[in-house]
């Protein structure tokens, strides 16, 4: 663990010393959406879903092509075959593995229903093909990262669940106005 906060730490502080930005912007945003008609609760909800959608996952996309130049790429393209071996090097790594790949897409999982009228489905599918262009992305840049499926996977799963967990901030939006016909 400690490898990972040497590593990757102070991409923790960038996105803490950035929270006034993203204040502002979130807060400019509202005032420029409300000068234009929208009403307040729409403007502070598309807003804010927006700039979580950006905010919370740009510091784990940026942490994604971090080289690791000590290291050489590899690809895992067998489902599962990854998980099993990181298993294997400690449950600890696991742990690591695993919690930081469910939060990659995790803030854009969250959001992304909430913002636009979409489902858990569609959140999984948006996720995964995001979370294969990241790999691929390694692959080609050649940064020393593995590209693995079970990345891919992971990613998606995170995404799909923090949709789940924001249920109950567009669920009632996905429910359109129906007209009910006079028997």
């Amino acid at each position: 663990m400690h490898e990972v906060w040497v590593r990757y730490g102070w991409v923790v502080y960038v996105f803490v010393a950035a929270l006034p930005v993203i204040v502002g912007v979130t807060l400019g945003t509202v005032a420029l959406r409300r000068r234009r008609g929208v009403l307040p609760e729409v403007a502070w909800r598309d807003t804010v879903a927006e700039v979580g959608i950006v905010a919370g996952t740009a510091p784990w996309l940026f942490m994604g092509f971090i080289p690791h130049w000590e290291a050489v790429r590899s690809a895992h393209l067998l489902p599962f075959v990854d998980l099993v071996d990181q298993w294997h090097v400690g449950p600890e790594f696991f742990a690591v593995q695993v919690g930081a790949n469910l939060l990659v897409f995790a803030t854009a999982g969250f959001f992304a229903p909430i913002r636009w009228r979409i489902g858990p489905g569609a959140v999984l599918v948006g996720a995964a093909v995001a979370s294969a262009l990241l790999e691929i992305g390694q692959w080609v840049f050649d940064i020393g990262r593995v590209t693995s499926v079970d990345d891919v996977l992971v990613n998606a799963v995170g995404a799909w669940l923090a949709a789940l967990c924001s249920t109950r901030w567009w669920a009632r939006r996905r429910v359109t106005n129906v007209a009910v016909a006079p028997a």
